[in-house]
């Protein structure tokens, strides 16, 4: 149970965790620093035209991504779907997702709703679709 009645947290403040994995990525986790009883929320970038390797669903946790900045795609079950700024995407636990930067880099809030102890993250190699003269 939250003890404070407010945070406020910045998200520039928190360690780039996802960066320590690539340099074209950089992803600030706050849900430990807001003290809340239900709430994740994290900032996400990506270069311009990565495209994530990994995919990810969940067993439980509803998420929504508001972007922020830049473009790109959203792979959803092995789909492609643009995205552009102030796109707001919801996708329930169980769809497998992962995100491309666009021409300009893609930046985005992923909000996450209660998560169960330990976690419920599946980590999955991502399905994207050789694209013609493409990776």
């Amino acid at each position: 149970m939250s003890s404070a009645p407010f945070t406020i947290t910045n998200l520039m403040d928190l360690e780039d965790t996802a960066g320590k994995q690539s340099s074209e990525v950089e992803g600030r986790f706050a849900r430990k620093h807001l003290d809340s009883d239900h709430l994740g929320v994290s900032y996400w970038r990506y270069a311009a035209g990565f495209r994530s390797p990994l995919a990810h669903s969940h067993r439980e946790q509803e998420e929504a991504y508001i972007v922020t900045g830049g473009s790109g795609n959203v792979l959803l079950d092995g789909e492609v779907h643009p995205l552009k700024r102030w796109d707001v995407l919801r996708v329930s636990p169980q769809t497998v997702r992962a995100f491309e930067g666009g021409d300009d880099g893609l930046e985005f809030i992923a909000v996450g709703s209660d998560r169960p102890e330990g976690g419920d993250g599946q980590m999955v190699e991502a399905a994207w679709a050789q694209e013609v003269g493409g990776g």
